[in-house]
């Protein structure tokens, strides 16, 4: 009988892992992938170039508003009906669909683009909350640190082999007997679909939610989520621990989602050849792999926090690396160390914000860590932009990254996991 449960607990950390598998292709083939140069090449081709950015920078910061304003909402409802896993599904669904009829739309269609890609976006993000939430259900508390971090690294395994595989396609289209790279792109955006589609079905069928069945109509659970949420902001001085992470954690990811976004234009600002920075990024993907799962073990042995502390120090190290590069091969070895670490403190700060949280409102606590995460490559971005401006260097513009690392690790040194955990069993 306990070897029965142990197996049964197995299944749902693996079918709720696999989801990461499924979804992070979005994250890769489309949204860091394809999706851009197919926007630009076709769906708004005539336009000038300056006015297709702005057009796919309004897509991607209208989705990532529309869900950072709506992820503690949703979260409190979900918490309030017991429906993490539907809200899930609908989002996935969503996301899925969307993607799927990205390869539909006709060249110069650019507004009907950006409406789906909009939607698309949302039911990617909005999955994500539901999916981090879930994490207390799957999880024993001794093992949040290794499950966390099996999630992500699935993922980057997940999302790399498909990625390779459309890069592949793309690269050489008649290969694989298309015509065109154009028409590549769309059989990728259909791929991530199908893809997605078929490995978030273990999720659905294996992992259940704990908890009692609440019966709610409607207009109730929607009101009754509400007051959860108004209630939560109003007693937010028995959460200042979680607070002080929030605030801690923006900073510091804000670094790493920078590092993500900009690594690629900084290198091209340094002269390196394209095709090595898309070769650079895949290197990141697989590395990416084996070591979140290290890091799941780092947070076993060490702590979350030291885990943390870390994949911030080796940031660093890249960044002030990365200040005198002047070589291709550097970019490469540089790309190994960003792999070892992105996923370790990406899981370990998912993982270490589960121990903090109120078991009963998690949808809720991680609409506002997903909230945070959505305003994240903010704050790094500017500073890159503007530094790199005055300075007239864009080495420069890499180093002033540090102030976001150094800043989020001084205030994580400052949370109490302790008091953290503590305060999540006497909230009410």
């Amino acid at each position: 009988m306990r070897h029965c449960n142990r197996d049964n607990k197995m299944k749902r950390v693996i079918s709720w892992s696999l989801y990461d598998w499924a979804n992070s292709a979005f994250a890769t083939s489309v949204m860091a992938g394809f999706f851009p140069v197919f926007f630009k090449q076709y769906l708004s081709s005539g336009n000038d170039v300056t006015v297709s950015t702005f057009q796919l920078g309004t897509a991607n910061s209208l989705a990532s508003l529309i869900i950072a304003l709506l992820a503690p909402f949703l979260g409190a409802i979900a918490d309030k009906g017991n429906a993490k896993k539907k809200f899930l599904i609908f989002f996935a669904f969503m996301g899925i669909v969307m993607t799927g009829s990205l390869c539909l739309v006709a060249k110069g269609e650019w507004i009907l683009a950006m409406a789906i890609y909009v939607l698309a976006t949302i039911g990617f993000s909005g999955g994500n909350i539901f999916y981090d939430a879930l994490i207390v259900d799957v999880a024993a508390e001794k093992k949040v640190d290794f499950v966390s971090a099996l999630g992500f690294s699935l993922g980057y395994l997940g999302g790399g082999i498909l990625f390779l595989f459309n890069v592949l396609m793309v690269l050489s289209p008649t290969t694989f007997g298309l015509d065109t790279a154009i028409e590549a792109m769309r059989i990728s955006f259909f791929s991530v679909a199908i893809w997605w589609a078929i490995f978030s079905i273990p999720i659905v069928v294996l992992v259940k939610e704990q908890g009692s069945k609440k019966e709610f109509r409607s207009q109730n659970i929607v009101s009754a989520g509400f007051r959860q949420l108004l209630g939560t902001l109003k007693e937010i001085r028995k959460i200042q621990v979680i607070v002080l992470f929030l605030f801690g954690y923006f900073l510091y990811i804000d670094g790493v989602h920078t590092i993500i976004r900009m690594a690629v234009d900084y290198g091209m600002s340094l002269g390196f050849h394209f095709q090595s920075l898309i070769v650079a990024l895949l290197i990141t993907q697989f590395v990416g792999f084996p070591c979140s799962i290290v890091f799941g073990m780092i947070g076993e042995k060490l702590g979350s926090k030291t885990g943390i502390f870390i994949g911030i120090g080796v940031y660093l190290i890249v960044i002030i690396w990365g200040f005198f590069m002047d070589r291709e091969m550097e970019f490469f070895i540089l790309a190994i160390a960003v792999g070892m670490v992105q996923g370790g403190v990406q899981s370990l700060s998912r993982s270490f914000y589960a121990k903090i949280i109120p078991k009963n409102n998690s949808a809720e606590f991680f609409g506002f860590y997903n909230m945070l995460g959505r305003f994240s490559a903010v704050l790094g971005p500017v500073l890159m932009g503007w530094v790199g401006l005055l300075s007239g260097n864009p080495r420069y513009a890499i180093l002033s990254v540090s102030l976001l690392f150094v800043s989020g690790a001084v205030i994580l040194a400052f949370v109490n996991e302790g008091k953290g955990r503590e305060a999540a069993t006497t909230f009410s």
